[in-house]
């Protein structure tokens, strides 16, 4: 069976139609089959095109043997057999897997700005967020400079933040309701100094 969800005997009636000689009967033939098959899935009445998917899955099946009249352009067999073009996965820094692509994006658009206070504290932001995500990735903590190295790798060495005296936030606020995190043993968490405080 081409399309097995409609059975055996939808399949059989298909066929039927396609052997009759009758254009009109054909036809009349197609509009009942199609009024079936309309009544097997009741669910997608109310789905746009739900006719012209119909009359499709109609041809599909008759392996495009079927000459009817129908209401939609007839689909063609090279069309449904082309395979699809691949698509590429917009990954440019695969070891950076666990930060996402919209970090890079962020990244792009935060180069673009004007020096200055603004730029600063959305870059920060972004820093913050990169080490949110890195703790994240299943680890306890993580030393600013870390996150530091990989944006600027990231940003092409445009955006060093290690020159700054400031750190970013600490990782219990990061990850403030993280239930992993809760459980960790104060022990063995490293605090960095609050966004603000200075390094010494």
């Amino acid at each position: 069976m081409i399309i097995p969800e409609y059975g055996r005997h939808l399949q059989k009636m298909v066929e039927h139609a396609v052997a009759i000689e009758d254009e009109a009967e054909r036809n009349k033939v197609a509009k009942s089959i199609i009024a079936v098959m309309g009544n097997m899935q009741p669910h997608l009445r109310d789905v746009p095109d739900f006719q012209h998917k119909l009359w499709d899955q109609l041809f599909i099946i008759s392996d495009f043997k079927l000459d009817v009249d129908s209401p939609y352009p007839k689909p063609s067999r090279e069309l449904l057999e082309e395979r699809p073009e691949t698509m590429t996965y917009p990954q440019n820094f695969p070891k950076y897997r666990f930060y996402g692509n919209n970090i890079k994006r962020m990244i792009d658009e935060a180069l673009k700005w004007e020096e200055g206070d603004l730029k600063e504290a959305l870059i920060y932001a972004i820093a913050n967020h990169m080490k949110k995500s890195y703790l994240n990735w299943n680890r306890e903590t993580v030393d600013d400079d870390v996150i530091f190295d990989h944006l600027k790798e990231l940003s092409g060495g445009k955006i060093n933040l290690k020159n700054k005296e400031e750190d970013l936030s600490e990782a219990a606020n990061l990850l403030r309701g993280n239930k992993k995190f809760k459980n960790t043993p104060k022990k063995n968490i490293r605090n960095n100094n609050p966004r603000g405080r200075k390094r010494h």
